[in-house]
């Protein structure tokens, strides 16, 4: 008898290892209790996902939630009235099979389509929602997902109803063609109307967010919104590396990217989603809390004898004379030089610290929805004592990283389209703007120039000069050339007392005109670039005086009176018509 191979050790297929032998007398796990992440391919507890938003507890990746779920888990509990349901899908091209396919699928996921519509209240505030669920033909858009998305917007627009989308899509649905296709002309109708009647429209883009409903509903909202890592863009990542035949970079085409490069708003984690979404309707929410405001912040003006706009209000001559007297004080011991020096140092608070010193619930907005997040400027909604405003700061950053982070203050093209996108909203939704300046220029380099930097500057002016609510521009710390102007054309501008605000940097002033760029301090003299100077010219209605050392320690000595200021001014101006505040701010201008 050959004993050769009794001992020899032999390799278990790969079936036999996964074999669990029938006498095994450990604790056996219920059927479906245990689930594999398709992620990290961890063993996670399908229970535990449940309770903790469908988000794997060992690599915090984000699985795929059923509408009728996430509507459980955004809306307030008991209150979703579904609309729209039995329309039936139809075979317009006749393709084969695909009868058989929607009847397989709507039994299979107890789904009618691959959009669920209708009304919730998130947080005690209605609002109409739709959310594609992506089991139903990975949620491709064909004639009944457009047409419950159109007919949820028009009823919104009817009920004066803000719009919550959940986007999750393979795109158009090929089996339905060019009736696919003009959904995408439907729903993005349907929401230029609902857009033209001063509604709010939110998207949250979830993984994937691709194909024709990127190119439509999905990237038309006011505020869009997107999960941690979701798939976003309009051709699959595959489609494009077979196009150009190269591998894609890591982390392509992700919502990280989609910030970065413009296109999103904010990455919302799932926790803070449903919070997140009622304080985005509660700030656009024209309310009795948001008139009590506008009439408490008018009558406290009134108060004060200032309800009326002092005379020659919006030419540069109001404005109290014991200021005056105040800087003419302050000017026998600084000379300009001084002040501008004053305004350059890197203790100086800088944008985000006054919009933290005078603003609550400061919700920051990315992207310019064209190339790119310029950080020189910051910008997004907040509430001034109970008052949604839109806030506009040019950010130099307070140490040396977050001074290249911001690129010291100088904004390219895409913060200039930023900030008017902003502007552009505040006028749709009927809220102030409160601008901070603060930059020694626009950025001047060759991506500048490419991505259009004089017309990014001149749009502005175009644009603020009609804005149809109020807008106040304060300059606390260097005002440079037009890369200021872009923020500054408002009904008021204000000074810091040792701020400045010229054509150009004293040393450019120079160099040109006398061709030495060592004679800044002469050039800085000429240049009458002061808060003095300027009030003297009638460019500037307001200065507010320094501490002697101005940094955060005691930035409160100044806040506190720009924040009486900015309660009259909002008194004042809210007061008005836009016909009025248009009229007021193009006189400004005029008598220039």
């Amino acid at each position: 008898m050959k004993l050769d191979n009794v001992f020899k050790k032999t390799r278990l297929s790969s079936a036999r290892k996964s074999y669990i032998a029938l006498n095994h007398r450990g604790p056996e796990v219920p059927e479906g209790l245990l689930r594999k992440c398709n992620k990290c391919g961890g063993a996670i507890i399908a229970e535990d996902v449940k309770k903790g938003y469908y988000i794997c507890p060992k690599c915090g990746g984000y699985f795929r939630v059923h509408a009728y779920r996430r509507i459980e888990m955004v809306g307030d509990e008991g209150t979703f009235e579904e609309w729209d349901k039995g329309l039936c899908t139809r075979n317009p091209l006749h393709y084969k099979g695909y009868e058989e396919k929607i009847a397989h699928l709507q039994e299979k996921t107890g789904l009618e389509e691959a959009v669920v519509t209708g009304k919730v209240k998130i947080q005690g505030q209605d609002t109409v929602i739709g959310v594609c669920d992506g089991r139903f033909m990975m949620s491709s858009m064909g004639e009944v997902v457009g047409e419950k998305i159109t007919r949820a917007v028009e009823r919104a627009t009817r009920e004066k109803l803000p719009v919550i989308l959940f986007t999750c899509s393979g795109g158009a649905r090929m089996q339905e063609g060019i009736v696919s296709l003009m959904q995408m002309a439907k729903t993005s109708a349907a929401l230029k109307r609902h857009s033209d009647a001063g509604l709010l429209y939110v998207t949250v883009l979830t993984d994937p967010t691709t194909g024709g409903v990127t190119a439509s509903f999905a990237m038309l909202g006011d505020v869009i919104l997107a999960e941690p890592g979701a798939l976003i863009g309009f051709a699959g990542p595959r489609v494009i590396e077979q196009t150009i035949g190269q591998k894609l970079p890591k982390g392509f085409q992700r919502a990280e990217f989609l910030v970065e490069h413009g296109f999103v708003d904010a990455i919302v984690e799932r926790p803070k989603l449903r919070e997140t979404l009622g304080e985005i309707l509660r700030m656009h929410s024209r309310d009795s809390v948001w008139e009590r405001t506008l009439e408490g912040t008018a009558s406290e003006a009134a108060e004060a004898g200032e309800k009326e706009l002092p005379e020659g209000a919006g030419n540069g001559q109001a404005g109290a004379s014991d200021v005056r007297d105040g800087l003419k004080l302050h000017n026998q011991v600084a000379e300009a030089w001084d002040r501008v020096q004053i305004s350059r140092m890197k203790d100086r608070p800088v944008g985000s610290d006054y919009i933290h010193a005078l603003f609550t619930d400061f919700m920051e907005f990315h992207g310019d929805r064209y190339y790119r997040d310029d950080r020189a400027i910051i910008g997004g909604i907040a509430y001034f004592h109970g008052m949604p405003v839109t806030v506009i700061a040019q950010e130099k950053g307070t140490n040396t990283k977050e001074n290249i982070e911001h690129n010291f203050g100088m904004p390219s093209p895409d913060g200039y389209r930023k900030a008017l996108r902003l502007m552009k909203q505040a006028e749709k939704f009927g809220r102030p703007v409160i601008c901070f300046v603060d930059t020694p220029g626009a950025f001047c380099g060759l991506e500048a120039e490419e991505r259009g930097q004089g017309e990014a500057i001149a749009r502005n002016l175009f644009e603020m000069s009609g804005l149809t609510v109020p807008v106040l521009s304060i300059v606390i710390g260097e005002g440079g050339s037009g890369g200021a102007l872009a923020m500054a054309v408002a009904d008021e501008v204000w000074m810091l007392e040792n701020s400045i605000y010229s054509i150009l940097s004293p040393e450019g002033f120079a160099s040109i005109l006398w061709k030495d760029s060592s004679k800044a301090k002469e050039a800085a003299e000429v240049m009458k670039l002061t808060a003095g100077d300027l009030y003297e010219l009638g460019m500037v209605e307001h200065v507010f005086l320094e501490p002697s050392h101005y940094t955060v320690q005691n930035l409160k000595e100044v806040t506190r009176e720009m924040d009486e200021k900015i309660r009259e001014f909002i008194g004042q101006y809210g007061a008005l018509t836009a016909e009025e505040i248009t009229e007021r701010r193009y006189q400004r201008f005029r008598q220039m």
